[in-house]
């Protein structure tokens, strides 16, 4: 067979020439192998190839990955990871293997506990009534979770700690007999379809037992279940699952249901996981001469290497796996550059980033480095990727036979000293923590997470050392969550009051010798730092009142003239003293913030954006014996003066968020705790949104924030919720303009037909209310993290 080689303008040529003949041949020209160039293995994860004749492009738009041949992830690992990029709670794709085969999953991250939960839903989390069918002795479910079944049990494997909720509500309906008999019910739960298991939530595998039983807390001693007493009064087995090597929940078989009088209902929780042992796993390198060794990397023709590090050192290296002439190798050869370098046996080929920062910082930083046929590329930190283009000739395969060296080297290159941490070799994570543990020189773990994530932390949240990761500390915020960045925001009405006591009084019989101006000496202030935020159309409105055993105060409130007045009475004998401001409108329903800062006679006043204004005091600067924080009402005002009485007396109306008062928050001690905080609240209180500034609806007690709120971020952290555009928005404000119609003109016609089959309806109804709510005392309790789910698939045998 002939071969014909041609370049490019020939092979132009002929093609013009057939054209033009009318005719086309079987031509086939080998062009380099271009034929072939969009081979399954250039574009990896589903990338679409497209060829030319000087190469292939892969398409990694709907993939989830990216890189010249779609290779890494565009996702995080894990929710733990997404937390700390500085996201909250919400729906998030996590690639649980990185650039691995397993695909992108959609999960919901809960970051509003101190642990990071990962929450994995299926077909029916909610309380289900049991419905036995006549002739039927056993009532099936099956649990049909969001992900497939390789993700699922990726994520549960890659997760410190799994649980799922199991409940069973029962009237004369056992459970699991006793441990010495046959079970009633049993769980499927594990891999595949899952292993037959016959203890419940709460109790140990095999043990045959639920959480009573192992406590010794029964209702019915003889029993291990409280559904085993076989009582006609309902009654509920409920605990966690919490050995992953059981989870999740596959399907659930009830088998005492249809004697006379049964009646029972079951609920298995969403799969929550939380912790990520690939993310924190690290190393800390005490000497250059120090190392960790594995078997050799093997990454032919793709390899993507991805960790994080930190050192106080100015160079070293990394990582190196050498061959017989090949080599790769990654090494921070300055305190300002990353080197990445390999061999495929035609030259060393090397990609550099230049940091404007020094890297030498002891602050965490990310490398990302990938090889394949087409390109190297190295990233650093959110810097722009560094490419180089693949050599044309030479071999395509990376050829290594000598053991992986961490830290260090085998070509005696100076090792690296500090941390490094989730290192990551085509998705695979090794097992740094493991490895050092007996290996000299070199420490499992690694500390000082607050270094690099304490920034994170807002609002004066302080950041708290954890053996793997942080926490953010909001005892000393006015805010909340896991940033201390929520506003914790009420909605108040007139009759609400919240009374924050500093400080009990003294009985004077406790100490004789006691001068009454020295019982409260450490509750005089010479100064304070007052700051919230409001949203009211009352004036006048009292904001804040401070009062004192001495009958001194100060009270923060909106005049008649919607303006702010600063009142501050230091000096019983004589009249208060007034500070107004020159704001105008504050009285308008929009959200404003107040920051009142007082050291001795002096006072500043910030409102909003606003020039800051500055007063003088004429008293002697001290206030004295201070003895509660009121929002809202103040009750026993009769020893004010009268207008300030009337004031008092009037409530207020409107919002109020992020209330601070020196080093005390007492709105967040209302509303998160009550029971343990020095508060008293009288009237309504209900936690709201109204303190954001997005609230369309002011101050409306209605508006509760709920801390499971869903909208959240996926990919790089953009809200789920803000990803429409505006102009889609209007198009879907016309359409649903059209809908409205039409459903309006479905309703009449519906509501005539209803009506025709009333007497039908109102008997049918009537059955079921009897049936499931005077005897059913349960609510349909449904998870907090729940999306659209089908109904249950329900088998009976």
């Amino acid at each position: 067979m002939r071969l014909l080689t041609l370049d490019n303008q020939n092979v132009n040529l002929i093609m013009v020439q057939q054209k033009q003949l009318g005719v086309y041949s079987n031509l086939q020209i080998d062009m380099c192998g271009i034929m072939d160039r969009c081979s399954p293995s250039r574009c990896e994860h589903g990338g679409r190839c497209t060829q030319s004749w000087t190469g292939f492009h892969c398409n990694c738009s709907e993939s989830g990955y990216s890189g010249a041949t779609c290779h890494s992830s565009v996702y995080q690992q894990s929710c733990e990871a997404y937390k700390h990029d500085g996201n909250t709670s919400g729906h998030f794709y996590i690639d649980v293997d990185g650039s691995g085969p397993i695909k992108p999953q959609l999960v919901y991250c809960n970051m509003t506990e101190e642990n990071t939960w990962m929450v994995i839903q299926h077909n029916n989390t909610e309380l289900t009534r049991v419905r036995p069918s006549p002739g039927v002795n056993q009532h099936s479910v099956q649990f049909d979770y969001s992900t497939e079944e390789e993700q699922l049990l990726a994520a549960i494997s890659q997760s410190e700690h799994c649980e799922q909720e199991l409940s069973y509500h029962c009237r004369k309906s056992r459970l699991l007999n006793t441990p010495e008999g046959s079970p009633f019910s049993w769980w499927l739960g594990g891999p595949g379809p899952g292993q037959v298991q016959t203890y419940w939530g709460g109790a140990h595998p095999g043990s045959q037992q639920c959480v009573c039983g192992l406590q010794g807390d029964c209702v019915d001693p003889q029993h291990y279940c409280n559904c085993d007493a076989d009582r006609m009064d309902w009654a509920e087995d409920s605990g966690l699952l919490a050995h992953k090597e059981s989870l999740p929940v596959r399907s659930l078989v009830l088998g005492d249901i249809q004697r006379p009088g049964s009646d029972a209902a079951y609920r298995v929780g969403p799969l929550r996981c939380h912790g990520d042992k690939n993310f924190w796993n690290a190393a800390f390198f005490d000497r250059e001469t120090s190392y960790l060794h594995f078997p050799t990397f093997h990454g032919e023709l793709s390899a993507d290497i991805s960790f994080l590090f930190k050192t106080t050192a100015s160079s070293g290296v990394f990582l190196e796996n050498l061959g017989i002439k090949d080599f790769i190798r990654i090494e921070l050869s300055s305190s300002t550059r990353v080197l990445f370098s390999f061999d495929v046996g035609n030259g060393p080929l090397e990609v550099r980033m230049e940091s404007k920062v020094p890297l030498n910082d002891n602050r965490w930083h990310r490398v990302r480095a990938e090889r394949n046929v087409k390109e190297a590329s190295l990233r650093l930190d959110e810097l722009p990727v560094a490419t180089q283009e693949a050599p044309a000739d030479g071999h395509l395969h990376l050829q290594l036979n000598s053991q992986l060296f961490i830290g260090g080297t085998a070509s005696r290159q100076k090792g690296f000293r500090g941390c490094i941490r989730s290192l990551q070799l085509n998705g695979v994570t090794l097992d740094l923590e493991e490895r050092a543990k007996i290996t000299p020189g070199v420490r499992a773990g690694c500390p000082g997470h607050c270094s690099s994530y304490g920034s994170l932390c807002q609002n004066q949240g302080h950041c708290v050392e954890r053996a793997n990761g942080f926490q953010c500390d909001c005892s000393m915020s006015a805010y909340s969550g896991v940033f201390c960045h929520t506003e914790v925001s009420a909605g108040f009405k007139s009759e609400t009051s919240i009374s924050y006591t500093f400080k009990e009084p003294y009985e004077l019989s406790r100490n004789s010798s006691a001068l009454p101006s020295s019982i409260y000496s450490d509750m005089t202030l010479r100064g304070e730092n007052v700051s919230l935020s409001f949203r009211t159309n009352q004036s006048p409105a009292l904001l804040l009142y401070v009062s004192s055993h001495y009958r001194e105060y100060l009270a923060l409130l909106i005049n008649k003239h919607d303006k702010l007045e600063v009142r501050y009475k230091l000096d019983s004998s004589r009249d208060a003293e007034v500070l107004r401001s020159r704001v105008k409108s504050l009285a308008n329903g929009q959200l404003h913030t107040v920051t009142i800062r007082r050291l001795t006679d002096s006072v500043s006043v910030q409102i909003d954006q606003n020039a800051r204004e500055d007063f003088n005091l004429t008293s002697d600067g001290e206030f004295n014996a201070i003895k509660s924080l009121v929002l809202g009402r103040v009750h026993g005002s009769d020893d004010l003066e009268p207008d300030m009485a009337r004031l008092a007396s009037l409530g207020f109306t409107g919002c109020l968020s992020v209330v601070h008062f020196n080093s005390i928050s007492p709105l967040k001690a209302a509303l998160l705790h009550p029971d343990t905080s020095p508060v008293i609240i009288t009237g309504p209180l209900v936690q709201s949104n109204c303190g954001s500034s997005a609230s369309a609806n002011p101050y409306a007690a209605e508006n509760t924030h709920h801390l499971s709120d869903q909208s959240g971020s996926v990919g790089s952290g953009q809200p789920l919720v803000n990803a429409i555009r505006t102009d889609l928005a209007l198009i879907g404000g016309i359409i649903a303009v059209v809908i409205f119609v039409i459903v309006t003109g479905l309703a009449i016609t519906a509501r005539f037909l209803y009506r025709r089959k009333e007497t039908y309806r109102n008997q049918e109804a009537k059955e079921v209310k009897q049936e499931d709510s005077a005897d059913f005392p349960f609510n349909n309790q449904t998870d907090s993290q729940n999306v659209s789910t089908e109904n249950p698939k329900e088998y009976f045998i």
